[in-house]
């Protein structure tokens, strides 16, 4: 049996929250992150201080990503998927860390990561849900996901960024003249679409909770109300 194979539904039953990257994390109090397991994606360590959480696990796919953050992300502390298509050589897999098959993925959702692979789907939100779905949790909550973006040119392209970046929390995320790949708001969508029928008919749910989030593929709540804060 492989390592990965012994993380399978490890969190049976169980909540996580999925913490993207968008700006409104900045108009969001965090800390009740302390008490909730929760699973972190490409540069959130930029927030580790100013938000006062740290995650259990975190996903990075993204080849750009993981090389301008290599160090960073093999220094995290936490249980780590990195998708063997990105990782490229920059971040090996240690104790911590599993490689996870993104070259060849068998199907367009990995309901078994050992075997399947991961499918990328355009976005790291993608590739996390399958994680977390092999992890076995029941309900996975998402904050962070603004899902609008400011960019020239086309989707998928690579594009220089200077200045500050004005589509994640941070303005160092990809700014200050670093590349990144312009998103892909249709095919992010569609992978939605495929991970929210996934998740339904093994009775799991998916929720939205992002701060004035404009994806309308999965079920929208208000996460004052999810995690019982006070308005």
């Amino acid at each position: 049996m492989s390592r990965l194979a012994l993380l399978k539904n490890r969190h049976a039953g169980q909540r996580c929250v999925l913490v993207a990257n968008g700006p409104s994390l900045n108009k969001m109090d965090l800390r009740f992150l302390m008490h909730e397991t929760v699973i972190g994606m490409n540069k959130i360590y930029l927030g580790f201080k100013k938000f006062h959480f740290y995650p259990r696990y975190y996903v990075a796919i993204n080849r750009r990503v993981i090389e301008q953050g290599a160090f960073e992300i093999s220094s995290l502390n936490c249980v780590k998927f990195i998708g063997t298509a990105g990782a490229n050589g920059k971040v090996k897999e240690d104790a911590l860390t599993y490689l996870v098959n993104t070259n060849t993925p068998k199907q367009r959702f990995g309901i078994n990561l050992a075997d399947d692979g991961l499918h990328e789907g355009w976005t790291v939100t993608y590739a996390a849900l399958q994680v977390a779905y092999y992890l076995g949790f029941k309900e996975v909550v998402i904050i962070g996901m603004d899902h609008r973006y400011e960019y020239t040119g086309k989707p998928n392209e690579a594009c220089r960024l200077d200045g500050p970046d004005p589509n994640h929390f941070s303005p160092t995320y990809f700014g200050g003249g670093q590349t990144w790949d312009n998103p892909d708001l249709a095919h992010s969508e569609e992978s939605y679409f495929i991970a929210r029928g996934e998740y339904e008919r093994a009775g799991r749910r998916i929720i939205d909770a992002t701060l004035g989030g404009a994806c309308a593929v999965f079920e929208k709540a208000d996460y004052r109300q999810i995690f019982q804060l006070a308005h």
